[in-house]
Protein backbone atom coordinates (compact mmCIF):
# COMPACT_ATOMS: atom_id res chain seq x y z
CA UNK A 1 0.00 0.00 0.00
CA UNK A 2 3.15 2.81 1.08
CA UNK A 3 4.27 1.83 -2.48
CA UNK A 4 1.29 2.14 -4.16
CA UNK A 5 0.83 6.16 -2.53
CA UNK A 6 4.40 6.72 -3.18
CA UNK A 7 4.20 6.45 -7.01
CA UNK A 8 0.69 8.39 -7.20
CA UNK A 9 2.71 10.78 -5.55
CA UNK A 10 5.11 10.99 -8.01
CA UNK A 11 2.84 10.46 -11.13
CA UNK A 12 1.00 13.52 -9.41
CA UNK A 13 4.06 15.61 -8.88
CA UNK A 14 5.46 15.00 -12.29
CA UNK A 15 2.10 15.68 -13.88
CA UNK A 16 2.33 18.52 -12.61
CA UNK A 17 5.88 19.62 -13.65
CA UNK A 18 4.48 18.95 -17.32
CA UNK A 19 1.94 21.38 -16.90
CA UNK A 20 3.76 24.01 -15.08
CA UNK A 21 6.61 23.28 -18.18
CA UNK A 22 4.07 24.41 -20.98
CA UNK A 23 2.40 26.48 -19.64
CA UNK A 24 -1.36 24.68 -18.26
CA UNK A 25 -0.50 25.17 -14.61
CA UNK A 26 2.45 27.61 -14.51
CA UNK A 27 2.16 31.20 -13.25
CA UNK A 28 1.33 33.59 -16.33
CA UNK A 29 2.98 36.68 -17.84
CA UNK A 30 1.49 39.32 -15.89
CA UNK A 31 -0.47 42.08 -18.12
CA UNK A 32 -1.42 46.29 -16.64
CA UNK A 33 -4.66 47.08 -15.56
CA UNK A 34 -6.60 49.01 -18.14
CA UNK A 35 -4.45 47.07 -20.86
CA UNK A 36 -6.44 46.57 -24.04
CA UNK A 37 -5.83 45.44 -27.90
CA UNK A 38 -8.05 46.94 -30.84
CA UNK A 39 -8.51 47.11 -34.03
CA UNK A 40 -7.54 50.61 -35.84
CA UNK A 41 -9.16 50.50 -38.91
CA UNK A 42 -11.84 48.09 -38.18
CA UNK A 43 -15.45 47.92 -36.53
CA UNK A 44 -17.66 45.21 -35.99
CA UNK A 45 -20.22 45.28 -39.08
CA UNK A 46 -17.04 46.14 -41.66
CA UNK A 47 -16.82 45.83 -45.48
CA UNK A 48 -13.21 45.27 -46.47
CA UNK A 49 -11.84 44.13 -49.99
CA UNK A 50 -10.34 41.00 -50.39
CA UNK A 51 -6.73 42.21 -49.69
CA UNK A 52 -6.87 44.60 -47.02
CA UNK A 53 -4.78 46.01 -44.55
CA UNK A 54 -5.97 45.74 -41.38
CA UNK A 55 -4.00 47.39 -38.63
CA UNK A 56 -3.61 46.03 -34.74
CA UNK A 57 -3.40 48.92 -31.36
CA UNK A 58 -2.72 48.15 -28.05
CA UNK A 59 -2.79 50.83 -24.74
CA UNK A 60 -0.99 49.98 -21.99
CA UNK A 61 1.49 47.78 -23.06
CA UNK A 62 4.31 47.46 -25.27
CA UNK A 63 4.72 45.77 -28.92
CA UNK A 64 7.95 43.70 -29.17
CA UNK A 65 9.18 40.96 -31.14
CA UNK A 66 8.37 37.20 -29.63
CA UNK A 67 11.98 36.62 -28.02
CA UNK A 68 11.75 39.72 -26.01
CA UNK A 69 10.65 39.55 -22.05
CA UNK A 70 10.54 43.01 -21.17
CA UNK A 71 7.44 43.43 -18.46
CA UNK A 72 4.02 44.42 -19.77
CA UNK A 73 5.02 43.92 -23.49
CA UNK A 74 3.97 40.84 -26.00
CA UNK A 75 2.79 40.74 -29.76
CA UNK A 76 -0.23 40.31 -31.59
CA UNK A 77 -2.19 36.96 -32.87
CA UNK A 78 -5.09 37.40 -35.46
CA UNK A 79 -7.78 35.01 -34.94
CA UNK A 80 -9.62 34.46 -38.27
CA UNK A 81 -12.76 32.65 -38.52
CA UNK A 82 -12.71 30.93 -35.33
CA UNK A 83 -13.46 30.66 -31.53
CA UNK A 84 -11.83 32.23 -28.87
CA UNK A 85 -8.35 29.79 -28.07
CA UNK A 86 -7.71 28.54 -24.39
CA UNK A 87 -5.98 31.25 -22.93
CA UNK A 88 -3.90 29.68 -20.22
CA UNK A 89 -1.93 28.03 -23.06
CA UNK A 90 0.20 28.49 -25.78
CA UNK A 91 -1.74 29.98 -28.92
CA UNK A 92 -2.14 27.78 -32.22
CA UNK A 93 -0.36 28.66 -35.34
CA UNK A 94 -2.36 28.26 -37.99
CA UNK A 95 -4.37 29.77 -40.86
CA UNK A 96 -6.68 30.87 -38.54
CA UNK A 97 -4.40 31.70 -35.58
CA UNK A 98 -1.73 34.11 -37.54
CA UNK A 99 0.89 34.98 -35.30
CA UNK A 100 3.23 37.95 -35.68
CA UNK A 101 6.40 37.49 -33.38
CA UNK A 102 8.39 40.08 -35.34
CA UNK A 103 6.51 43.25 -33.54
CA UNK A 104 4.09 43.63 -36.28
CA UNK A 105 1.16 46.04 -35.95
CA UNK A 106 -0.59 45.76 -39.48
CA UNK A 107 -0.92 42.69 -41.95
CA UNK A 108 -2.35 42.32 -45.26
CA UNK A 109 -4.76 39.19 -45.26
CA UNK A 110 -6.49 37.92 -48.51
CA UNK A 111 -9.83 36.92 -47.61
CA UNK A 112 -12.64 35.56 -50.04
CA UNK A 113 -15.66 37.37 -50.40
CA UNK A 114 -18.15 36.64 -47.51
CA UNK A 115 -18.56 37.05 -43.65
CA UNK A 116 -15.52 36.50 -41.89
CA UNK A 117 -14.59 36.65 -37.95
CA UNK A 118 -11.65 38.74 -36.58
CA UNK A 119 -10.21 38.79 -33.12
CA UNK A 120 -7.04 39.71 -31.38
CA UNK A 121 -5.02 38.29 -28.77
CA UNK A 122 -1.72 39.74 -27.20
CA UNK A 123 0.45 37.24 -26.30
CA UNK A 124 4.00 36.99 -24.61
CA UNK A 125 7.20 35.82 -25.51
CA UNK A 126 6.23 32.09 -25.47
CA UNK A 127 2.67 33.13 -27.74
CA UNK A 128 0.73 32.46 -24.30
CA UNK A 129 -1.81 35.20 -23.43
CA UNK A 130 -0.90 37.65 -20.26
CA UNK A 131 -2.64 36.86 -16.84
CA UNK A 132 -4.99 38.58 -17.16
CA UNK A 133 -5.52 38.11 -21.10
CA UNK A 134 -5.37 40.99 -23.68
CA UNK A 135 -8.26 40.27 -26.28
CA UNK A 136 -10.35 42.08 -28.05
CA UNK A 137 -13.80 41.79 -29.21
CA UNK A 138 -14.54 39.25 -32.31
CA UNK A 139 -15.60 41.36 -34.75
CA UNK A 140 -17.09 40.33 -37.53
CA UNK A 141 -16.48 41.72 -41.17
CA UNK A 142 -17.46 41.18 -44.92
CA UNK A 143 -15.40 40.93 -47.68
CA UNK A 144 -16.40 41.94 -51.10
CA UNK A 145 -14.83 41.77 -54.44
CA UNK A 146 -13.54 44.92 -55.51
CA UNK A 147 -14.72 47.07 -52.32
CA UNK A 148 -13.10 49.94 -52.51
CA UNK A 149 -12.59 51.15 -48.92
CA UNK A 150 -12.56 50.17 -44.92
CA UNK A 151 -15.88 51.21 -43.63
Amino acid sequence: MRRMLTTLCTLLMLAAAGGAANGQNGPRTPSPPGARVFFVNLKDGATIPPDATIRFGVEGMKVVPANDNTPNSGHFHLIIDSETPPLDTELPSDRKHLHFGSGQTETEIDLPPGKHTLQLVFGDMNHIPHDPPVVSERITVTVRQGAAALH
